[in-house]
C-alpha cells in the first residue's frame, strides 16, 4: 500500500510549540483521510527548529465508493419535512428519491445515494491547505508583499517549501500537486542552514531521512536528545565531571539545534560562592546550557558548562565556547550582585519600623529587613484578600494555633510563618521567581535562625502536587497547613472556589496538600474548628461563605484515597457530612476494608443489609416500629440472642470508636455474624401478632444503629 510524506519547512519554529505542532498536524491530517474513507496502517511525526514533518505508512490509494440509503419523511409529509430531507440527502428535487412502502407505515421516501471513490492524491491536495491555513499555532504572522492581501497565509514564521509524495514502495512516488500563496508542493528539500543549504531531491520517507542526515540535520527529536545526552555526560567525564541532567532544558535545548553538537565551556572559581541553584538557574535561562560537577558530588557544582551548538566550528567549537563564556561571566556577575545585595543592610531601614514592631522583627538580620519591607510597601496578595503582610499575619496566628496538634514548637512555628514570605522581595527571588523558599532558607541560615525555622521557610510550599514530598519535620508541616488554610478559607470567603476545570488559584492543589500533610503525617485535625478560627479572621460573613468547604475536602480526599487503592463505596460508607477529620475517616476505611475481607465481615454486611432492606420496605409501607425493643416482646431464642449480641457490639464497638480503635470496633461487630445469620434462619420478622412484628423491626433498627457507628453499610457493594 502507498506512503506519503508530508513535509511543511519554515524560517523557524519556536522551541516549545514544536512537539505541539507536529502532534496538531498529524490529528488533523489523519483525521481529515477518515473522514474521506481513506484508511492507515501508521502515522508518526516529526520536528526540528525549520520543519514538520508526517510519515504516513500503508494508506489507501483510492477511497471506497458509497452506497447509502437515506430514509425520509412519509409521502403525505408537509412540505417543510420533505426539503428538510432534500437538503440532507443532497437532492435537487423531490423526484430524485424513491418511494418505499411499508404494510404498516404506509409509504415514504428514500434517497439512493451514490458516491465514486476518490483519489487518495486529490483528497490529500485538497486536505493539506486547508490544514495550512486553519492551523492552531499559538502566535502566528504575515509576511512578504502578499501579507497586504486579504486572507493572506499566516504560519510560525514563514513558510518555505512544502514537500509531499505519495506512492507504493515498489514504483515511483507521485508529487502531491498543489499550491498555497505561491508555495507549490513538490519533491524537493533542504538541509542544514549553514552546513548543506542547497536543494536535496527525495522520492519516499527512508531517502528522505538518509539525504537529511548526510545534509547534517538529524530529524528525530528524540535522537537528537539522545546524541546531546550522551555527548554531553561524555565530554563531562573526560573533564572529571559529572553533567547535572534536565530533562526539560534537554527537551528544549533538542528544539533549538538541527545538528547537535556539544562544547564545554567554563567561568571564573569566584563565581561558586553563588548558590548552586541560582548559577544553574542563570546558565539555563540565559544560554540554555547545563551545568556540571565534580565527580561524584552530590551537591556543589564545578565552573564548567556544557553548552550545544548547531554547527561544526573550523576550530573545533572554541570561539563559541569563549562567546557563551562571556555571555555566562555577565550573567553570574549580576547574580552574584544580587546575591550579595539580599545579605546587606537595606537602604530604608528608618521606614520600616512600624512594620518590625507588629511581626516582632529583628532589623539587624538582613532576611527580617526584608519582611519589614513586604508588609511595608503593602503588596497586594489579592484584591480582596489584602496584602501580603496581612497574609502572613494570619498564617503565623493560625501557626500558633497548629502547632500544638502538629507537634511544633509554637515559637519556631510563628517564627517560620513570619519569614515564610520575606524572600518574595529579595533580588535573587526577583530574578528567578521560581527560587522563592529555597532563598529564603539559605538566607534564613545565614542569619542564623533554627534549622527547623529555615526549613520550613522552603518547605511550606510543598506538597505541590501528587508526586512531591510531603514536609516531615513538625514545623514545616504547621507552616505548610497554615500557608494553604488561610488560602482555602480565604478564596471561599470570597466565593471565588473551583468551577469545572478551571482553577486558577489552585485551590485543588491546595487542599490536596492539606489532605497528604494530615494523613502521611499521621496528623489529627478537626477542620470545622480550624475553618471558622481562620474565618474570623475575615470581615464580613466569611463564615457563611465556607459552609461547603469541608464538602471540598471530602472530594480531594477521595481522589487521594482512589489513588491509593482504596474501594469508592468504603470511603462514601464512612464519610459523612460532618465528618472533619480526615485521618480518622482513613484510619475507618482501613479498618473496613481488612474487615469485609474476612468470612465474618462479608456475612455481617449480607446480614445487615438484609436488615435494612426489610426496614425500607416496611417503613415504604407505614409498618408500625417500635420506638425501642421490649424485651417481653421476644419469644425466639434467636432473637434474644441476637438483642444480647446487638446490646454487646453496641456498647464494645461505641467504647472503641470513642478510642479510635477501630480495628477493635470492627471486632465487635464480628461477633453479630452468627446471631444475625440465625435470626434470619428461625425467625419470621412480619408476625401476625402486630406487637411482636413492631418488635422485631425494632430489633433490625438496632442492627442498622449498631453498624452505622462504624459504616454506612447500605452504600457498601456486595
Amino acid at each position: 500500500m502507498p506512503d506519503l510524506l508530508l513535509e511543511l519547512r519554515s524560517e523557524e519554529i519556536p522551541a516549545r510549540m514544536q512537539r505541539k505542532a507536529a502532534g496538531d498536524l498529524k490529528k488533523m491530517l489523519t483525521d481529515g483521510l477518515v473522514e474521506a474513507g481513506l484508511t492507515y496502517e501508521a502515522a508518526r511525526e516529526y520536528w526540528t527548529p525549520r520543519r514538520l514533518t508526517l510519515d504516513i505508512r500503508g494508506l489507501n490509494a483510492r477511497s471506497k465508493d458509497i452506497r447509502e440509503e437515506i430514509k425520509g419523511p412519509a409521502t403525505t409529509a408537509p412540505e417543510q419535512a420533505v426539503q428538510g430531507f432534500l437538503r440532507k440527502a443532497g437532492l435537487s428535487s423531490i423526484a430524485e428519491a424513491h418511494v418505499h412502502s411499508d404494510p404498516k407505515k404506509g409509504d415514504f421516501y428514500v434517497a439512493h445515494i451514490s458516491k465514486p471513490g476518490r483519489a487518495a492524491e486529490d483528497i490529500i491536495a485538497e486536505l493539506v491547505p486547508g490544514i495550512i491555513r486553519t492551523f492552531p499555532w499559538p502566535k502566528s504572522m504575515r509576511w512578504g508583499p502578499a501579507s497586504a492581501k486579504p486572507g493572506s497565509l499566516r504560519w510560525v514564521r514563514p513558510l518555505q517549501t512544502i514537500l509531499c509524495t505519495f506512492g507504493p514502495e515498489t514504483e515511483e512516488p507521485v508529487i502531491v500537486d498543489f499550491e498555497i500563496d505561491g508555495i507549490r508542493a513538490g519533491n524537493v528539500t533542504y538541509g542544514h542552514r549553514f552546513h548543506a543549504p542547497g536543494a536535496i531531491t527525495v522520492r519516499r520517507f527512508d531517502d528522505y531521512v538518509s539525504k537529511l542526515e548526510a545534509a547534517k540535520v538529524v530529524l528525530d527529536a528524540d535522537r537528537r536528545k539522545e546524541i546531546i545526552l550522551a555527548d554531553a555526560r561524555n565530554l563531562a567525564f573526560a573533564n572529571g565531571l559529572d553533567l547535572v541532567e534536565d530533562e526539560g532544558l534537554l527537551e528544549e535545548v533538542s528544539g533549538l539545534v538541527e545538528w547537535p553538537v556539544v562544547l564545554m565551556g567554563e567561568f571564573e572559581q569566584d563565581f561558586l560562592a553563588i548558590p548552586a541553584e541560582v548559577i544553574r538557574l542563570t546558565i539555563r535561562a540565559n544560554q540554555k546550557c547545563f551545568v556540571t560537577r565534580p565527580q561524584g558530588a552530590n551537591e556543589g557544582l564545578s565552573n564548567h558548562f556544557i553548552l550545544t551548538a548547531n554547527i561544526e566550528a573550523s576550530d573545533g567549537g572554541k570561539e563559541i565556547a569563549r562567546g557563551n563564556g562571556k555571555v555566562v561571566r555577565a550573567r553570574l556577575s549580576d547574580a552574584l550582585y544580587f546575591w550579595k545585595t539580599d545579605q546587606g543592610d537595606l537602604p530604608d531601614l528608618d521606614q520600616l519600623q512600624a512594620s518590625a514592631e507588629k511581626f516582632g522583627l529583628d532589623m539587624s538580620k538582613p532576611l527580617d529587613q526584608r519582611m519589614a519591607r513586604l508588609d511595608h510597601l503593602g503588596v497586594t496578595f489579592h484584591a480582596k484578600l489584602g496584602t501580603q503582610g496581612g497574609r502572613v499575619e494570619r498564617i503565623a496566628r493560625l501557626a500558633e494555633e497548629l502547632a500544638p496538634i502538629v507537634g511544633a514548637d509554637a515559637v519556631l512555628a510563628r517564627r517560620a510563618a513570619v519569614l515564610a514570605k520575606a524572600d518574595l522581595t529579595t533580588e535573587v527571588v526577583g530574578e528567578f521567581p521560581e527560587l522563592q523558599g529555597a532563598m529564603g532558607r539559605k538566607y534564613a541560615l545565614l542569619q542564623g535562625e533554627h534549622p527547623s525555622v529555615a526549613a520550613a521557610i522552603e518547605e511550606h510550599y510543598k506538597p505541590q502536587g501528587p508526586s512531591d514530598y510531603v514536609p516531615g519535620d513538625p514545623v514545616s508541616g504547621t507552616v505548610a497547613l497554615a500557608d494553604k488554610l488561610d488560602t482555602l478559607v480565604g478564596f471561599w470567603a470570597i466565593d471565588e472556589k473551583p468551577t469545572g476545570s478551571k482553577d486558577p488559584y489552585a485551590l485543588r492543589r491546595a487542599a490536596l496538600g492539606v489532605v497528604r500533610i494530615l494523613v502521611e503525617n499521621r496528623i489529627q485535625l478537626k477542620l470545622a474548628s480550624v475553618f471558622a478560627s481562620a474565618a474570623a479572621r475575615y470581615a464580613g460573613d466569611g463564615a457563611d461563605q465556607i459552609r461547603d468547604l469541608l464538602a471540598f475536602f471530602h472530594d480531594r480526599l477521595k481522589v487521594y484515597l482512589r489513588d491509593q487503592g482504596a474501594r469508592h463505596d468504603l470511603i462514601d460508607a464512612v464519610i459523612t457530612p460532618q465528618s472533619d477529620d480526615l485521618l480518622q475517616i482513613v484510619r475507618r476505611v482501613e479498618a473496613l476494608g481488612k474487615f469485609l475481607e474476612t468470612e465474618d465481615g462479608r456475612n455481617l454486611l449480607a446480614g445487615t443489609k438484609r436488615a435494612a432492606n426489610i426496614l425500607a420496605a416496611e417503613e415504604k409501607k407505614k409498618t408500625q416500629v417500635a420506638e425501642h425493643v421490649e424485651p417481653a416482646l421476644l419469644r425466639e431464642d434467636a432473637e434474644k440472642s441476637l438483642f444480647a449480641a446487638v446490646n454487646q457490639a453496641e456498647k464494645q464497638a461505641g467504647e472503641a470508636i470513642q478510642n479510635e480503635d477501630f480495628s477493635a470496633a470492627m471486632l465487635a461487630l464480628s461477633v453479630l455474624r452468627e446471631p444475625v445469620d440465625s435470626f434470619f434462619e428461625r425467625v419470621l420478622v412480619n408476625d401476625e401478632d402486630q406487637a411482636v412484628r413492631a418488635n422485631r423491626l425494632a430489633l433490625l433498627t438496632r442492627i442498622r444503629t449498631a453498624t452505622d457507628q462504624v459504616a454506612d453499610f447500605s452504600k457498601i457493594a456486595g
